[in-house]
């Protein structure tokens, strides 16, 4: 069992800061350079932005915003904040303005990190509004003609000076910090209604990350490539907190779109991502087989194969025999070890998190020998409630509960949890907390799941999210979108159908794809919305959805479908800062539409 060195983050960042001084810290790209910093190197520059906003008047207990795009000055501005006594207020950068001062102004930060321009002048345009808003401090030390906001460098010049004045303060007050004391507040993306803020302690976090490394292993040997946003639970508590108290080193990628790149040039051991990480590495190496030779695709599929064999049999406790192992080294030779350089070559494994992976995703991966761990949880539970152990992961489920973390499931399916990771309550919203946290300390997490033969939890769908037919039939959408979005012609997908005679959707195509195929079919368009529209194009996913339902029951299988021209995205409001499609958003926006779907039907 991993023993708990530490009650608190801040104990946390002192304790690895002075074990691991001259080890590296953090890596971040400068131009065509990666550079680094010590963990040395780090607790000089947090000790400075602490320094710097205690100059400011900073207060135990305070409410400091970030606003800015992963970094290591993000995380740094994390820790200063933190060893202020402070606790951090995470705001996603894609949020537009008006949400942002919305967290901003509903958290009543008193200063606020912006990451560069753009950021701060989000915050500025609120400014004036928001009375509680002392200082903006740009992280990129782009220089503004405002009284109100300070770069990077002045607050580090204030830093300096103040703890030269007070030489001992930094450690004692970080060490003052009790396990109680709000160390966040992360606001829920939410697909429904306004975004609650989630108050999680620094007992709630340290109790994860040490009862997640009792399943997982990670040390200050392992290289993290971090992505996800560090404004998410997921990403803030395994690839910034969980990774630091190892001592490992984590690089930050550039942006989303240069992940790839980046996993050649870190060579990461471990990494984080959401399943819609793996469905788009899935679907072009899908791509790539598809496009050559008929002995290059044979090669292949043989080679999935023997490794899916050797999963099952290993899954099943039997002994991998002397012929499928010679095949398997084969198979690699040929065909996995490209797949492993393409991430990198040293990846140890992914621990995926967010939204259930889809399981042919998960059994891909699995049998060309790179091991994802699955995992579920929420913001409210610091967030881990579970993951697939690695010694014994099970494809198709989220794994067995973290220790010390209760889980039972109600009579309606609903997946309850307590333990010493479920959050303080949300932040002003003592109605909304007393809905989901009933007086014995359970949490309702509003998903529907099951616990298995061998305790593993398997998440059906969200409780909201179950369709119910007007036939009366129950329908969970999720196992069907998780099917057909790893279709090379589906990008994007939401089932619908509550209340409705049978069950529909609305469908983003992989429009790369459909076009290529349009383009060999020598199909006549000039636009996407023209595209959608062909009778060719129709043909085409009526095969795929056809082929897709083979294993669904007669009731849950897409009758109808409605093909859209663009894909939803987070600017627009229709996914959620984690890549969750907001489902209420998006039927409210397409109503019409789906409304005439089924009144023609009801007309014939």
């Amino acid at each position: 069992m991993v023993k708990n060195r530490y009650d608190t983050i801040s104990e946390m960042f002192i304790s690895v800061t002075n074990r691991y001084a001259n080890k590296v810290a953090y890596g971040y790209k400068d131009g065509n350079d990666w550079k680094t910093l010590t963990f040395a190197e780090a607790r000089s520059q947090v000790e400075k932005m602490t320094g710097g906003l205690k100059s400011l008047g900073i207060k135990a207990g305070d409410h400091v915003g970030i606003v800015a795009n992963n970094s290591h000055l993000w995380a740094m501005s994390d820790y200063a904040t933190i060893c202020a006594r402070a606790a951090v207020v995470t705001i996603y950068p894609m949020l537009t303005t008006k949400q942002v001062k919305w967290i901003a102004q509903h958290a009543e930060c008193r200063f606020v990190f912006a990451g560069d321009r753009e950021q701060t002048e989000k915050v500025l345009s609120f400014l004036h509004e928001a009375q509680k808003i002392e200082k903006v401090i740009v992280l990129d030390n782009s220089v503004f003609d405002d009284e109100n906001v300070i770069t990077l460098n002045e607050l580090l010049e204030m830093g300096t000076q103040y703890n030269a004045e007070h030489p001992d303060e930094f450690e004692k007050d970080a060490m003052s910090i009790h396990k109680e004391d709000v160390l966040t507040l992360i606001y829920t993306s939410g697909t429904t209604g306004e975004p609650k803020g989630v108050m999680l302690t620094h007992g709630n976090l340290v109790s994860n990350i040490v009862a997640s490394l009792n399943v997982i292993t990670a040390d200050e040997k392992d290289t993290f490539l971090s992505f996800l946003p560090l404004s998410h639970s997921f990403e803030r508590m395994a690839g910034h907190f969980l990774a630091t108290s190892v001592g490992a080193a984590i690089y930050y990628a550039e942006s989303i779109n240069t992940v790839a790149d980046n996993m050649q040039e870190v060579h990461p051991t471990l990494m984080t991502a959401v399943p819609r990480f793996y469905e788009k590495v899935y679907g072009k190496v899908i791509d790539s087989i598809a496009a050559g030779s008929a002995v290059k695709q044979k090669i292949f599929w043989w080679a999935i194969n023997n490794g899916r064999k050797t999963v099952h049999k290993k899954l099943a406790g039997k002994a991998i025999g002397p012929l499928l192992g010679s095949k398997l080294k084969l198979a690699h030779k040929l065909v996995f070890h490209k797949l492993h350089e393409r991430i990198g070559g040293n990846l140890r494994f992914f621990v995926s998190g967010g939204a259930p992976l889809s399981k042919e995703v998960g059994e891909f991966f699995s049998a060309a020998g790179i091991t994802i761990l699955e995992g579920y949880g929420l913001s409210e539970t610091s967030p881990v409630i579970s993951v697939n152990p690695l010694e014994k992961p099970k494809i198709g489920t989220v794994g067995p509960p973290i220790p010390g973390v209760e889980v039972r499931i109600a009579e309606d399916g609903e997946i309850l949890t307590r333990g010493p990771h479920v959050m303080k309550g949300y932040f002003k919203n003592d109605d909304a907390t007393a809905e989901v946290l009933d007086k014995d300390g359970w949490f309702y997490t509003g998903d529907i799941g099951l616990l298995d033969e061998d305790g593993y939890l398997v998440i059906i769908d969200r409780k909201k999210n179950l369709i119910v037919t007007s036939g009366g039939k129950n329908v969970a959408p999720q196992p069907m979108e998780n099917t057909l979005v790893t279709s090379k012609w589906i990008e994007q997908i939401l089932v619908l159908g509550d209340k409705q005679k049978f069950v529909s959707a609305l469908i983003v195509p992989s429009f790369p794809n459909l076009e290529a195929w349009a383009e060999e079919q020598r199909l006549q368009f000039e636009n996407r919305e023209e595209l959608i529209k062909l009778p060719e194009v129709k043909q085409l996913y009526d095969r795929v959805i056809e082929e897709s339902m083979e294993g669904f029951a007669q009731f849950e299988k897409i009758k109808k479908y409605i093909l859209l021209p663009h894909e939803f995205t987070i600017e627009s409001g229709e996914l959620t800062p984690s890549l969750k499609i907001r489902r209420n958003i998006v039927v409210q926006r397409y109503r019409d539409i789906i409304e005439k779907l089924y009144s023609e039907v009801d007309e014939q």
